[in-house]
């Protein structure tokens, strides 16, 4: 599913999920697969990859597999199982120019 609008996901989802703008999973939402977006919030479950560059898994929600993220938030009871591997953004990547006299 390609998507440059905002989703909830509030039941049952299996395939992969890509959007331009913010994935929301809900406290009945469960997605099986890849999601691929700017901004994921997890109050359901996610089983799969997820690359995006803010995760916010809250309270509620559960994430079992893989997460790429900038910037990954998880709440106190918010439950992650897998490996996450953070992404540079363009903003932390500085140029160094050295000069000789």
């Amino acid at each position: 599913m390609n998507l440059e609008c905002n989703l909830y996901v509030d039941g049952e989802f299996e395939g992969v999920i890509n959007s331009k703008k913010d994935v929301n999973i809900g406290k009945n939402g469960h997605i099986k697969g890849d999601v691929i977006t700017h901004r994921l919030v997890v109050q359901g479950y996610i089983e799969g990859s997820v690359n995006a560059h803010r995760v916010e898994i809250k309270a509620a929600g559960r994430v079992s597999g893989s997460i790429e993220s900038s910037e990954l938030v998880i709440e106190a009871k918010g439950l992650f199982e897998g490996n996450s591997v953070v992404k540079k953004t363009d903003t932390s990547l500085q140029k160094v120019q050295i000069s000789k006299s």
